[in-house]
């Protein structure tokens, strides 16, 4: 059974037919587990966690180069190659949310999404066959979870900072306020160069030491 956002399924039990019960004969709260899914030009992530303390523990993570991007430059749409290597990744990511019984989950598609013309029957299908309804952003609203992801290691300062966040199809750069509790961001831009396009632009060059064209892109 695919994976629904709305009605997560429940995972097997962890003892026998049912989850052990306390002393009193009340059965302990199920831990809560929530997710992330961030599908781009050449990677599909997975980011399965639980709260503890103050922040999150990682229970599960899962990382495929599909390439979904691949080939989009020049023909505006996503490949049917590429859409079977994505759903076959998104496929995995559906098993782990149902085995994980997740409780709340956030799955976004980025450039090559926003960019292909048959980027929302792809959206469609992806929902069909895995139960993951994938919401494509924004370049604003990438750079804003790019900040996000990474405002508790940005130390305050005198001045603001500057965040690259370099993807398979775009890169976006935000300025943001080093304030002590959470960065405002005070500009940003998405440009249209990542490390597929590039890649497909550039041209496929003899290997080299990196690895050739290829190797680049998985970098």
């Amino acid at each position: 059974m695919p994976y629904r956002q709305a009605r997560p399924a429940r995972s097997a039990p962890v003892h026998g037919n049912a989850y052990p019960r306390t002393k009193g004969g009340a059965r302990p709260r199920e831990p809560r587990h929530f997710a992330a899914l961030d599908l781009g030009t050449n990677n599909c992530r997975l980011l399965i966690a639980r709260p503890q303390g103050d922040g999150f523990a990682v229970v599960d993570a899962f990382s495929r180069i599909v390439r979904l991007g691949e080939g989009l430059a020049s023909s505006g749409r996503l490949s049917d190659a590429a859409i079977e290597r994505t759903i076959a990744a998104l496929k995995i990511c559906a098993e782990k949310l149902k085995r994980r019984n997740v409780t709340l989950s956030r799955a976004v598609a980025t450039e090559a999404c926003r960019r292909a013309s048959n980027g929302a029957d792809f959206i469609a299908r992806a929902y069909a066959e895995t139960g993951i309804l994938l919401d494509i952003i924004s370049a604003e609203e990438e750079a804003r979870l790019a900040v996000l992801g990474c405002h508790a290691l940005i130390e305050p300062g005198d001045g603001p900072a500057l965040v690259f966040d370099i993807g398979g199809g775009s890169t976006e750069l935000v300025l943001v306020d080093t304030r002590p509790d959470m960065p405002v961001i005070l500009d940003w831009h998405s440009a249209p160069w990542g490390v597929v396009s590039l890649t497909e632009s550039a041209g496929h060059g003899p290997p080299g030491r990196d690895g050739g064209a290829e190797g680049r892109a998985a970098s």
